[in-house]
């Protein structure tokens, strides 16, 4: 797949964002005293302004909905998930340690769905040096938890 700078600069913005959500989410969840109400309030934020782009964009595109597959559906669970676990985990792990954690499956969960293109994803093959990158990272992740 060719290398594409503006696809690649939306995904460090977004890269960003991750560690400001658990932040934010964790900080408004201590102080409603319920990581689970902060979810709602970040999901309620979310479906906002999800709904305005799909108004300016295609709000045609969910007539498809009900053709979709209903296992891609199961995309809402694994979001509620990282949400109410962010929320959750954060403040007592740290931030830090939290994303660094997510970011570590993150990269192992994106290169067997690569691997095995999966979902529909493009192959691309496990390669030596993409293992290595993710036994860096994983070392990474061990030296950032010593005290």
């Amino acid at each position: 797949m060719p290398f594409n700078t503006t696809y690649a600069l939306v995904m460090l913005a977004a890269g960003f964002g991750i560690p400001m959500l658990a932040a934010l989410n964790a900080a408004l969840g201590i102080r409603l005293g319920s990581p689970a109400a902060a979810a709602v309030i970040l999901f309620v934020v979310a479906l906002s302004a999800t709904v305005a782009v799909l108004v300016l964009t295609k709000p045609a595109a969910l007539l498809n909905a009900p053709t979709a597959p209903k296992h891609l559906f199961l995309a809402g669970l694994l979001v509620a998930f990282y949400v109410l676990s962010i929320t959750f985990v954060a403040p007592k792990f740290g931030v830090g340690n939290a994303v660094f954690f997510v970011l570590l499956g993150q990269l192992i969960s994106a290169a067997a769905i690569d691997h095995f293109g999966l979902f529909g994803a493009a192959v691309s093959p496990l390669s030596l040096t993409r293992m290595a990158g993710i036994g860096l990272m994983a070392a990474g992740v061990f030296v950032t938890q010593q005290v």
